[in-house]
């Protein structure tokens, strides 16, 4: 049998330990939101953050334990456990303070030998992160960490968080709170808030209704499959420029002056992604995107509001017109939904339909006919220091929401390579046999 990369990387792993709230902490049973209720975000996302060595003799496993352990006195939720409860379908939060499971590690290998998480694979990466079947009859553990040394001095924060608790801002403000009490900080510089009873429907109001019904969706002769591909691919700024000079002539004519990174190149990949399923172009497909709406609410939610706080904006069209009608008007499309989800008259009908398709408890499977987009180039990913500097590279590890298929994710752009600086890492997974015919029409973008 031949060995591979993933056989080479020897990882000595200590016992793992729960770590406890520094303090006494409350014990309430908290309800969440109707977003948080969402079967979809039922799982633990799971992120590593990358560290090079600064030369110094401490210890980053006793540094980030110690902060962990003082954060917990303020996230004391993250510390307890997670459960559905049969009665009424809900999740709640049973805060215990029974601790988090936490897991040092070491390993011979050097950080530049995986080129520091560049491109690595998930069946590396997922040696990085703590694997931890903790369901119970009081649920699971929102929340873990592995932290693993490297022979170099550097080391990896591998974290894995319930995405039913937090969005991705909310967990960025969690990791910094961490960063913050090891570096010596005092008290945290944002004090989180629970609040999720702001986010609920109101049983009154008419749900929003999606103008389509599921028998006209395009489909996929790739899907289902069993046999898919992890990929990111990287997006220079210079080639998303010459992209929106391209657009724009055409989408001033649509009466839209200047056109986002987000929307050009969101409509890019949807259309990329469309093309390499080989959908039927007589059926439907929709583009969705996560908008974050904290200060759409009258008043606006809490600076420390770390639950999932996000509205979905949503574009619906014709196979036909996305694969071969102008790329101008995708954009265009894109930008009107987002100025409609973020209209304060759109929040209610919106938790209302969330609440329907919560009651239906029905996780979506991939499709190929929707493309969810999720942005994480402004959650401050590489902005967080525990006294060795900021990470030089954050990697996701793919989790299954939407089947992996229908879930795009912008991320910040490598930090170790000075060429993409301002461009976008564009992770993806496909079938295996659409992989390549997205490859290419990724590569066109270095040629517009």
């Amino acid at each position: 049998m031949a060995t591979t990369l993933n056989d080479l990387i020897p990882i000595e792993k200590e016992d793992i330990t729960m770590v406890k709230p520094s303090q006494p902490t409350p014990s309430p049973l908290l309800s969440l939101s109707t977003i948080d209720n969402d079967p979809n975000l039922e799982l633990i996302c799971q992120t590593i953050y990358v560290y090079k060595s600064n030369e110094t003799k401490l210890d980053p496993t006793s540094i980030i334990k110690q902060g962990l352990e003082k954060a917990l006195v303020e996230f004391y939720p993250l510390a307890g456990r997670l459960k559905r409860y049969s009665e009424d379908n809900k999740l709640k939060v049973k805060c215990n303070g029974e601790g988090v499971p936490f897991l040092s590690a070491t390993t011979a290998c050097t950080l530049s030998s995986l080129n520091y998480f560049y491109d690595v694979s998930v069946d590396i990466a997922k040696k990085f992160v703590l694997q931890f079947e903790s369901q119970s009859e009081d649920g699971i553990h929102p929340l873990m960490f592995q932290v693993t040394r490297f022979s170099c001095g550097g080391f990896t924060v591998g974290m894995g968080l319930s995405h039913s608790i937090c969005d991705g801002f909310g967990a960025s403000q969690f990791f910094r709170g961490v960063a913050e009490l090891a570096a010596g900080k005092l008290e945290l510089s944002v004090k989180p808030v629970w609040e999720r009873e702001r986010l609920l429907a109101n049983p009154n109001e008419e749900p929003l209704h999606f103008p389509y019904s599921k028998d006209s969706l395009a489909c996929s002769p790739h899907l289902p499959c069993n046999d898919l591909l992890h990929a990111s691919f990287d997006v220079k700024a210079d080639s998303i420029q010459k992209l929106k000079l391209e657009l724009s002539s055409d989408t001033i004519k649509l009466g839209c002056d200047t056109i986002t990174t987000l929307e050009v190149l969101g409509g890019f990949v949807w259309r990329a992604r469309v093309r390499a399923l080989e959908m039927n172009l007589d059926g439907k497909v929709q583009f969705s995107l996560a908008i974050g709406m904290r200060n759409l609410l009258d008043p606006a939610l809490d600076k420390g509001y770390y639950g999932n706080a996000f509205i979905g904006s949503h574009v619906f069209m014709d196979g036909k017109e996305l694969c071969e009608g102008p790329l101008s008007r995708v954009a265009w499309l894109i930008k009107e939904s987002k100025k409609s989800a973020m209209m304060k008259e759109y929040l209610g009908p919106y938790l209302g339909m969330m609440e329907r398709f919560n009651q239906e408890n029905k996780k979506v499977e991939a499709s190929g006919a929707a493309t969810v987009l999720t942005d994480w180039r402004h959650m401050g990913l590489l902005d967080v220091d525990f006294g060795w500097n900021n990470p030089v590279n954050v990697v996701p590890v793919p989790w299954r929401m939407f089947g992996h298929v229908d879930l795009v994710v912008f991320m910040p752009p490598f930090g170790l390579d000075p060429a993409m600086r301002g461009g976008v890492r564009v992770l993806v997974c496909l079938p295996r046999v659409a992989m390549a015919k997205f490859k290419e029409e990724m590569a066109t973008l270095s040629t517009v």
